[in-house]
């Protein structure tokens, strides 16, 4: 006598007749059918909602189909993208909403269908994404909160480096200057920020990378000539950690962007170079859609900010139980007549002194923590540059 063959569907209603018998556990009838329990919990389930004819194979047909796209919707997404090479489906279905609200656009998924079927995109390559951070950054709610500031690298123009100073608001994504310098020096950032203030006002943070002119690793508190300037003004400098550019993620990406549309290939000249960074930062304001922003333009978000750039100076203000002193030429606090020297990048800056134990003192610029003033004996004081007190560590 032949073996019976059986099938698929067959052992599945083989399985539920034994389940229905009661005389044996779901893992023991699982293991006799060699399935998991969360497959014998499926079928069981399936059982329930339509009996046994609901243990045959479902069709694996899309529940939706895509669309035919006309002619004329094909034509102007190819137009659109041969214009644009480097927007996706979703900016050119919403630069097309845009333009003829009243038209039926296809869907995002159609419309990168019918770019991959004429040749237009390629393969996405597939790449590890960076885990979550665990440093605290800034949370942006608002425009000028947060402004980021970095360099995009350093190219050529005229047989001379270009080093581009990018400047964004974290919230609008809005490029507020894209400024080509010869080098990157406080000398030479320092104007370009004072016109962007003047311009647009003073944000209340500005979170850089730690390197020149934004910051040193050699001065207390990672300070520098131009956070110091920033602190005066009432901007708190924001880093991220060493080596984590992606905590800055939102800048970076503009300079992918700036790399592919705005800057190669450039110029032969200094002048044509700025024209062309500022032709692609009104371009990226007020003509791209950002995802990021449910596909609006940033112009249509930014609003500078409320605080004027000041006339004149001002110092850091400070708490009443603090104790000011300002520093001399040499970045140096007279302290119960002895000299202390705090740093050569703080000279002649109103710095705060906060007693937090006998014999010990916190010294701060502004919000910027520098480190320890410690009594060691008789007309004797140590700077501890950057140590935090030991409960603190």
């Amino acid at each position: 006598m032949p073996w019976k063959e059986t099938n698929a569907v067959d052992q599945r209603k083989m399985f539920i007749e034994e389940w229905l018998k009661c005389k044996n556990t779901i893992e023991e009838l699982c293991n006799v059918f060699g399935i998991s329990r969360k497959t014998g919990y499926k079928w069981i389930e399936r059982f329930h909602d339509g009996g046994i004819a609901n243990l045959m194979d479902r069709s694996r047909r899309p529940h939706r189909l895509i669309r035919v796209i006309g002619e004329k919707s094909a034509e102007a997404i190819v137009a659109l993208r041969k214009r644009y090479p480097t927007w996706g489906p979703k900016k050119l279905r919403a630069k097309l909403c845009e333009r003829e609200p009243d038209w039926q656009w296809p869907a995002e998924s159609t419309i990168g269908a019918l770019l991959k079927k004429r040749g237009l995109i390629g393969e996405r390559r597939r790449r590890v994404r960076t885990p979550h951070l665990s440093q605290h950054l800034t949370a942006v709610t608002a425009p000028n909160q947060v402004w980021s500031t970095d360099f995009k690298g350093a190219y050529r123009v005229n047989g001379n480096y270009c080093h581009p100073l990018t400047t964004t608001d974290l919230f609008s994504r809005y490029i507020l200057k894209l400024h080509p310098l010869a080098g990157e020096r406080f000398e030479l950032v320092q104007p370009v920020y004072e016109r962007l203030f003047q311009e647009y006002g003073i944000p209340y943070r500005i979170r850089s990378d730690n390197g020149p002119p934004f910051a040193s690793t050699q001065a207390p508190g990672g300070l520098s000539r131009l956070s110091v300037w920033w602190i005066r003004l009432g901007i708190t400098p924001e880093r991220i950690k060493p080596g984590h550019p992606e905590q800055n993620g939102c800048h970076e990406r503009m300079h992918r962007t700036m790399k592919a549309e705005g800057v190669h290939p450039g110029r032969s000249r200094q002048g044509e170079q700025e024209a062309l960074l500022e032709e692609f930062r009104v371009y990226f304001n007020e003509e791209r859609p950002h995802e990021a922003l449910g596909q609006k333009i940033p112009a249509s978000i930014y609003t500078p900010s409320l605080r004027e750039y000041p006339k004149e100076l001002p110092d850091p203000e400070y708490p009443m139980e603090f104790t000011v002193r300002r520093t001399d030429l040499h970045g140096c606090i007279s302290w119960s007549n002895i000299e202390i020297n705090i740093g050569h990048v703080v000279k002649r800056q109103a710095i705060g002194v906060e007693e937090i134990a006998d014999g010990i003192w916190q010294i701060w610029f502004g919000p910027v923590y520098l480190g320890l003033m410690v009594e060691e004996g008789k007309k004797k004081f140590s700077f501890l540059k950057n140590q935090l007190p030991q409960a603190a560590e």
